[in-house]
């Protein structure tokens, strides 16, 4: 036998359910227990390199550790043989090292811990989705149909409450208030000088915002008397003024003094509000999008919001901390950062939008919407045109939205409907394949 064993001896410490890792944080009365004589036991553990304490050894031990206190090296091996997600994992770890346990108290909290995960798991068969869907369904009757709010900053209003779910889970591709938080680097978050000078770079500049325009019918022309305040202002002078509208609009400007004086192609009053409409909607400085930037203090540090939004551009901006910029255009972010920070962007939108109305909704119950409108890789709507749309089962689809469209391709297309869903079980009347009708019985006599 392997380390001096006899056959007989290995036999009942098999049958006792001792293996070679048993073996080693055995003790002699353990093996005395098993069967095996002290003499024998003491033999077994010399072989096999377990140091012997004895019972009143061990007593001892037990009664320093009780008044010390659990180490931290038993608590990290006890958390590592546990099968939990790491939040809890590190949740537990960092409480535990506040308090004082014995071995028995720990292994106490440790069951229980266990034992709530366990019960928190859904079970097989259940009906996730229907409950997600009543889940964020019955809050969303308590909210309001407020579509304005202001989100601290008196000047910028945003989309909340109900029409902004709708828009999060409609995958709007423009939201109908677009908006960025921008926050910025440390060299310059607390100069409130730099970061004005930033919001001047970043914010959409128009004619119209460096001066009064006025039309002179009699000449056919536009005339901007420029403001020599906003000019220093936004860091432009008149020069760079009139060359950037000759290159954006292609038009005869010429520059008289702090006056800019336009004509149009053709000397008609049509084509003069036209070109008024195209001055009005060129930016010659800043991120077209961007079309106001409001400056707030917050914790000591300076922080942009912008009435529209523009991210990508944004990202590239010197002085702006590109791991703390968020935009409500979820869109936007898939495009530009991926399909996965859309997810996380439609979860941390959707609770917000909940919460700012008071109401409570586990984040679970969102995860899943979310995760349904990305797992294929691209943002889709929770409706006809998204994920309802795409369902598999004719009857399904029929029973959502435009059911005679439905029913009539599938006729022309001959299509087969598996019955494997709830909404086309409940229609044919069958029971669902949901809990306990999930659960096909075979009887074999004997």
């Amino acid at each position: 036998m392997k380390r001096g064993v006899s056959s007989k001896t290995a036999q009942i410490l098999c049958g006792a359910g001792f293996t070679l890792s048993k073996l080693k944080k055995a003790s002699v009365e353990d093996l005395v227990e098993a069967g095996i004589t002290s003499a024998n036991a003491k033999s077994i553990l010399k072989k096999i390199g377990t140091p012997i304490e004895t019972s009143e050894e061990k007593v001892s031990q037990k009664i320093i550790d009780s008044k010390e206190g659990v180490s931290q090296k038993i608590i990290d091996s006890r958390l590592g043989e546990l099968h939990l997600p790491p939040s809890i994992i590190d949740a537990l770890q960092h409480d535990l090292k506040t308090i004082k346990l014995t071995e028995t108290q720990l292994d106490e909290i440790l069951k229980m811990t266990v034992d709530a995960y366990e019960k928190a798991k859904v079970e097989p068969c259940e009906a996730v989705g229907t409950v997600a869907a009543q889940s964020i369904g019955e809050p969303g009757t308590q909210m309001t149909m407020r579509t304005f709010h202001y989100a601290g900053v008196a000047e910028i209003s945003i989309t909340l409450g109900l029409p902004r779910l709708i828009e999060i889970l409609d995958a709007r591709k423009v939201p109908s208030t677009p908006m960025m938080t921008i926050r910025l680097k440390d060299e310059i978050k607390g100069d409130r000088d730099a970061v004005r000078k930033l919001a001047w770079e970043i914010e959409a500049t128009s004619l119209l915002d460096l001066g009064d325009l006025s039309i002179d019918l009699a000449e056919m022309q536009i005339i901007i008397e420029l403001n020599e305040k906003t000019l220093s202002q936004r860091s432009i002078t008149s020069k760079d003024i009139a060359q950037r509208t000759r290159d954006k609009i292609d038009v005869d400007v010429r520059l008289d003094g702090l006056k800019l004086i336009i004509h149009p192609e053709q000397p008609s009053y049509r084509e003069l509000l036209q070109l008024v409409e195209k001055l009005r909607s060129t930016a010659l400085k800043g991120i077209e999008g961007i079309k106001r930037i409001v400056i707030r203090k917050e914790d000591e540090e300076y922080v942009l919001y912008t009435e529209g939004s523009a991210l990508r551009k944004i990202l590239h901006c010197d002085g702006i901390d590109p791991t703390r910029v968020k935009t409500n255009n979820i869109n936007e972010i898939a495009d530009v950062l991926g399909i996965e920070a859309a997810r996380n962007s439609v979860i941390s939108e959707a609770m917000d939008t909940l919460r700012e109305q008071g109401l409570e909704v586990d984040v679970r119950h969102i995860m899943l919407a979310a995760d349904m409108m990305t797992c294929g890789g691209e943002l889709k709507q929770i409706g006809r045109h998204g994920i309802a749309g795409e369902k598999a089962s004719v009857l399904s689809r029929a029973a959502f939205e435009v059911t005679v469209n439905h029913l009539l391709d599938a006729a022309i297309h001959g299509e087969v409907d598996e019955l494997s869903g709830v909404t086309e079980n409940v229609i044919v009347g069958q029971p669902i394949r949901l809990g306990t009708g999930d659960v096909e019985l075979v009887y074999r006599g004997g």
